[in-house]
């Protein structure tokens, strides 16, 4: 794997990693049930990504 792949990869984890901690926070300052629901399935897919993407590593 080349240097630009790895700082590749290392910058989609990443990007996962703090869209991952935004739900979190979100998910805090929501009332609506709806919207939470919303927020924690957004959040369970991007987990999902995140563990299928380094597992690859």
């Amino acid at each position: 794997m080349t240097t630009k792949e790895l700082l590749y990869i290392e910058d989609a984890l990443g990007h996962a990693q703090y869209f991952q901690s935004k739900c979190q926070e979100t998910l805090g300052q929501l009332q609506d049930a709806d919207l939470k629901t919303c927020v924690q399935q957004m959040a369970q897919k991007n987990q999902q990504i995140y563990q299928s993407f380094f597992s690859l590593l």
